[in-house]
C-alpha cells in the first residue's frame, strides 16, 4: 500500500483560498560579521513578529547564532516571500541599529546591516516525493 498525503492541521482559510504554506528563512549580516547577543536576538525576533503580523504572516519559530537567523514562517499567497524578506530585513537593520548603536557598530558599518542575499525554502506538509506519487495515482476520467 503506498502512503498517503495527510493533510496539515496546519491549514488555513481565505474567501477563495486553503492553504498551507511555510518557509524557511536564513538572513546572514553583513560579511557575515558576528553582532548578534542573546539580547539582540530577543529584540530582532520582537521586531520581526511585528513584521510578520502587519503582513499577515505568523512567525512560528525564530533562533539564532552569532552570525546569522533562521526563521520558519506561515505566509498566505497573497504574500511575496521576496516582499516580506525585505520588510523583515529593512525594519529590523534599521530599529537594531537605533537601539544597540554602539554595539552594532563595532561590528558593522556603513548603511548595511544585512548581506543583501537570503536563503528561503518552502518546508512544511508532506515530501513532494509523496506528493508526486499522489498526483501519479489519481483517475482519470473516463
Amino acid at each position: 500500500m503506498s502512503p498517503r498525503w495527510e493533510p496539515s492541521s496546519n491549514i488555513h482559510r481565505g474567501r477563495t483560498v486553503v492553504y498551507t504554506l511555510q518557509a524557511h528563512l536564513v538572513f546572514t549580516p553583513k560579511y557575515r560579521r558576528g553582532p548578534f547577543t542573546d539580547e539582540i536576538l530577543t529584540r530582532c525576533e520582537e521586531i520581526m513578529r511585528a513584521v510578520c503580523a502587519d503582513f499577515g504572516t505568523e512567525l512560528v519559530e525564530f533562533n539564532g547564532e552569532a552570525d546569522h537567523v533562521h526563521l520558519l514562517v506561515h505566509y498566505p499567497p497573497k504574500v511575496a516571500v521576496s516582499r516580506l524578506v525585505g520588510s523583515l530585513k529593512g525594519v529590523s537593520a534599521r530599529r537594531l541599529r537605533q537601539e544597540f548603536p554602539g554595539h552594532i557598530h563595532k561590528y558593522l558599518w556603513g548603511d548595511h546591516f544585512w548581506s543583501p542575499s537570503y536563503f528561503a525554502a518552502s518546508c512544511g506538509g508532506a515530501p513532494s516525493a509523496i506528493i508526486k506519487e499522489y498526483i501519479e495515482n489519481q483517475k482519470r476520467p473516463g
